[in-house]
């Protein structure tokens, strides 16, 4: 197996866990990340955000990192649910309240596992995503090219990655985004 680099992961917080506030929980998943053999190489500052979808919680902590990991992406997905698991998060509502998200937005270039499942889901309309949850690891995540609390803490880390399906960076995509989306992300 290959030392894989370019391993993106979106990390939010906007409850306490038994490690402390949002900030102390993303900093324990941080050292929890490196014990299960992940190497980050950039983490962005913190950044305040808003709940999304609004109306769903408390605000959010959000951060992004870089890493480089020996694994597969599903090992990797397998590994970010179980530091998410031991600090406390529980799946009870998609897109609710929780300690801790760790999120892969991309694994280099890979697009999995397909490019017409991921078409499918990144096209898939709103009220369907807050229902439907994909039964298998979709990358890079079919709708970071959406969500500022994602590309503006992303564009700290990994500004010229490119999305292998649209051909744009994570600076293009995030200057894309709506001047008031971008402005709600404001560094702690």
């Amino acid at each position: 197996m290959q030392f894989r680099s370019d391993i993106l992961i979106a990390v939010g917080s906007n409850q306490r866990s038994f490690a402390g506030t949002p900030e102390e929980t993303l900093k324990t998943a941080y050292v929890q990340l490196e014990k299960a053999g992940g190497v980050i190489r950039n983490a962005s500052p913190f950044y305040a955000t808003p709940c999304f979808p609004a109306g769903a919680g408390p605000d959010y902590v959000n951060a992004a990192l870089s890493l480089k990991w020996n694994s597969t992406p599903g090992d990797i997905i397998s590994a970010l649910h179980r530091i998410e698991a031991e600090l406390g998060r529980e799946r009870v509502q998609r897109w609710g309240q929780r300690t801790v998200d760790l999120d892969l937005i991309a694994v280099g270039d890979q697009v999995l596992p397909d490019r017409e499942t991921y078409a499918r889901w990144r096209e898939l309309p709103l009220a369907q995503q807050m229902k439907e949850t994909p039964d298998q690891l979709i990358l890079p995540h079919p709708r970071m090219h959406e969500r500022a609390f994602v590309l503006v803490p992303l564009a700290d880390v990994a500004p010229d990655w490119v999305h292998p399906v649209t051909g744009q960076t994570v600076v293009q995509m995030r200057d894309a985004l709506d001047p008031a989306l971008r402005a709600e992300v404001v560094p702690l």
